[in-house]
């Protein structure tokens, strides 16, 4: 993980150093967040529908 972070680095220092922009698309920051909040409710979905099938006290339990 730090390599990639790194590399961003890298680029965005490389890209600075001769008078470029180091420019990110509207569109991969749109595509990251959505999928970010699309994949977050799937994951809290599940646990959430299992434990509303349940007695108050067993969903605490779990």
């Amino acid at each position: 993980m730090r390599r990639r972070h790194a590399r961003r680095l890298g680029t965005a220092v490389y890209a600075a150093s001769r008078g470029r922009p180091a420019v990110i698309p509207a569109i991969a920051v749109l595509g990251g967040t959505g999928a970010a909040l699309l994949i977050g409710m799937l994951a809290g979905l599940y646990p959430a529908t299992r434990a509303a099938r349940l007695p108050p006290v067993e969903a605490l339990a779990l």
